[in-house]
């Protein structure tokens, strides 16, 4: 939680696949958002209530299981039906994700709000921009929290890790959509910008965009043929 602002934001570390969740919003207000919600959500939601915070939505950054709960190599995980059955709430999904993340969990079509890129949804003095970042699935997005006057934060999901970024071998997933999300949007964002991933693949959960500009080999290729050979694509 940053103290000397009126941004609320903590990173949960989860399950199996070293997830990392986090809970978005504004200390004036007194609301959240969960992000990515999965494994344990009740600790989630117990987190928020501890810090006397009410959870009004869901923003979620692609359909996978581990981020969004449903059945993964054999496990059954927690996550968005579980939510809902503690609190109804929106779910804020792509709009070309909202399909397979109803599919892969099982909630409504009705509980899903759909979103094009760059739409915002905020609380208190704290605004949650929604960057369309397809390449691991079509509909994968990034949330960059803003404030007023201070370094934007930068939830990456499966998109951007420290020091690398997601697969694109999987179904959905394109490697060219993948360099111009990485290149065309994320490079672009200030060096200032803190990044925090979604998953803890690095000793460290976050970082800032200038150092992995300087430093992660997947912002660093000056070509799409290069990238394309770092992902074996091509």
């Amino acid at each position: 939680m940053t103290s000397d602002s009126d941004l609320y934001f903590r990173q949960v570390h989860l399950g199996e696949m070293a997830n990392l969740a986090y809970l978005v919003g504004s200390v004036s207000s007194r609301q959240c958002f969960l992000v990515d919600p999965a494994w344990n959500v009740d600790a989630l939601l117990d987190q928020a209530e501890s810090d006397g915070m009410e959870v009004v939505g869901a923003l979620v950054t692609h359909y996978h299981p581990d981020h969004v709960g449903g059945s993964l190599f054999g496990m059954n995980i927690q996550g968005l039906d579980r939510l809902l059955e503690r609190k109804p709430m929106p779910v804020h999904v792509n709009e070309h994700e909202a399909d397979g993340v109803v599919q892969v969990t099982g909630i409504e079509r009705s509980d899903v709000v759909s979103h094009a890129g760059g739409d915002v949804v905020e609380t208190g003095g704290v605004r949650v921009r929604l960057l369309h970042t397809p390449g691991h699935t079509p509909g994968s997005q990034c949330f960059l929290v803003e404030e007023s006057g201070r370094d934007g934060h930068l939830v990456s999901g499966d998109t951007l890790f420290l020091g690398g970024c997601g697969r694109v071998d999987l179904p959905g997933s394109n490697a060219e959509d993948m360099y111009q999300s990485l290149h065309g949007t994320l490079k672009k964002l200030p060096d200032e910008t803190l990044l925090f991933p979604g998953h803890l693949y690095a000793p460290e959960g976050s970082s800032t965009m200038g150092e992995q500009k300087r430093t992660n080999p997947y912002l660093r290729v000056d070509s799409l043929q290069t990238f394309l050979g770092f992902m074996g694509v091509g």
